[in-house]
């Protein structure tokens, strides 16, 4: 009976490795250097703290292994998963732990091969956006631009000048000096 629940455990234990093997979040994660220098190992390791998390918990509830893989993600790969994946990742975790406790090892093998044939290579690209493109174009304007400080009446206007508005009305076009240093857009009215 021992080697059965040996058994059963090694499935289980090859599960959790093909469901966050086979999960694009983490992929992307690992494949970029997210946690660091030893993403892999990290990566590697997490299988095994998912195990001893099912195993010191015998009865979760799905949203508690959402939130341990969630926070997993984000203390050891500064990630947050926004996909939708977490808890279908989750889901199938709970599921396979699920046949582990009732010792249903067809059932582990069974899922465990499904997910690895779903299994699909991931890669992240980094895309080139506007502003980019303007300082390949020109990177003595865009220095220009982002080094003006405009002051209205003696006080600065944090870094945004106004700029005169496009003759055409209807163009909606986002310009270098709408964005603020820490990210936002200034949004302008039509005149």
């Amino acid at each position: 009976m021992a080697g059965a629940a040996e058994d059963a455990r090694a499935l289980f234990r090859a599960g959790i490795c093909a469901a966050l093997e086979a999960w694009p979040a983490l992929q992307i994660a690992v494949e970029n250097g997210f946690g660091g220098v030893h993403s892999q190992e990290k990566a590697k390791w997490l299988g095994g703290a998912v195990e001893d998390y099912f195993m010191r918990n015998a009865d979760l509830e799905l949203d508690e292994v959402e939130d341990f893989l969630g926070e997993l993600l984000t203390n050891e790969f500064d990630t947050v998963v926004e996909d939708g994946s977490l808890p279908q990742v989750s889901q199938q975790l709970q599921t396979m732990f699920h046949h582990f406790q009732r010792g249903d090892r067809a059932a582990l093998r069974e899922m465990a091969s499904r997910i690895t044939q779903r299994k699909c290579k991931v890669t992240a690209t980094a895309l080139k956006t506007a502003k980019e493109t303007d300082e390949d174009e020109d990177d003595v304007d865009s220095v220009e631009e982002m080094e003006v400080t405009a002051t209205n009446d003696g006080a600065a206007t944090d870094g945004v000048c106004s700029q005169p508005e496009p003759s055409d009305p209807d163009a909606q076009t986002i310009k270098e000096e709408d964005i603020v240093e820490d990210g936002w857009t200034i949004v302008r009215r039509k005149k």
